[in-house]
């Protein structure tokens, strides 16, 4: 799924344990990712030992214009013959310039896996504790079963939507893919049947767009949006229109269908696979499962 992700905001070329190598045409949008650590500019690679790595750094003849530092990962099964520290040491004078690593304003970082090595500059960390700081009970309304924002984040980022386009929820629940789309810059529009969550959706986003509506018949016109991302009912302590899981599911799967601008992607989110269901509808291009607890574990669908 950490590698679906990436394809928001660019092209996965290849994968190796812990790590994905991509095209990215504006890095900077890598900052929106959910399930990626560190995003680095790859300088070089080689084979997986110390010398191969001495030896690329000769060859690069790197000079660092400001004070750096230097990392490196070993990723299990990572076998690189040296340790840690003499591995970042050697980094450090191989490479021209000033050493910092108190305040370093630079970071060269190796990352060791699957017999390779991969050396970067470090270009962005995600801030993966922000993600905690939004935890859903620090909200004005807090509903018990709700998605982590880190979750929530990935299942929009999944849609492939871009700043200025628009998204719909139609299960939106206590707003917590609709949080997300605000903090990112794209525009949304939340729907639920069940009167408490839209007006606890309401406390939690009060400049949002909502609507409370069935979901088997949106009150919206076809080809109308660029991305649907959604947590479809498990019907535990949940409040439903329709006369049954299955039917809500089907139905409210026909509507997404209908609501979506051709070449859009909808993310959703239930609690048993639904692939039966949604195949004769949409083309399925991404299939997961995260398992919550004991008692549940989610099944996630990109359809195209």
């Amino acid at each position: 799924m950490a590698t679906a992700e990436i394809g928001c905001v660019g092209t996965v070329t290849r994968t190796a344990t812990g790590i994905a190598l991509a095209e990215i045409p504006d890095p900077e949008m890598t900052t929106r990712l959910a399930q990626t650590h560190v995003i680095m500019e790859l300088i070089g690679e080689c084979d997986g030992t110390s010398a191969a790595l001495a030896e690329l750094l000769a060859q690069l003849d790197i000079t660092a214009d400001r004070p750096f530092a230097c990392r490196v990962r070993k990723i299990h099964p990572a076998t690189v013959d040296a340790s840690q520290l003499d591995l970042e040491r050697m980094m450090g004078k191989s490479i021209h310039g000033k050493v910092s690593l108190q305040s370093p304003e630079m970071e060269f970082r190796a990352l060791f896996t699957d017999n390779r090595c991969f050396l970067g500059r470090v270009l962005y960390t995600i801030d993966r504790g922000s993600y905690a700081y939004r935890n859903p009970q620090r909200r004005a309304f807090f509903h018990p079963g709700v998605m982590m924002p880190l979750m929530a984040r990935t299942m929009v980022n999944l849609t492939h939507v871009r700043p200025g386009e628009l998204l719909c929820d139609p299960f939106c629940g206590t707003g917590g893919m609709l949080l997300e789309t605000e903090l990112m810059g794209v525009r949304s529009i939340g729907s639920d049947y069940d009167p408490e969550m839209l007006a606890g959706c309401r406390k939690n986003l009060p400049d949002g767009a909502y609507v409370r509506a069935d979901a088997t018949q949106m009150p919206y016109p076809d080809s109308c949006f660029d991305a649907v991302a959604t947590d479809l009912p498990y019907g535990q302590s949940t409040t439903i229109g329709a006369d049954s899981l299955d039917y809500l599911y089907v139905e409210s799967l026909k509507e997404i269908r209908r609501i979506l601008k051709k070449g859009g992607k909808a993310v959703v989110v239930t609690h048993r696979d639904i692939r039966h269901l949604a195949e004769d509808l949409f083309e399925i291009s991404g299939y997961y499962e995260q398992r919550v607890h004991k008692s549940l574990t989610r099944r996630i669908l990109v359809l195209s």
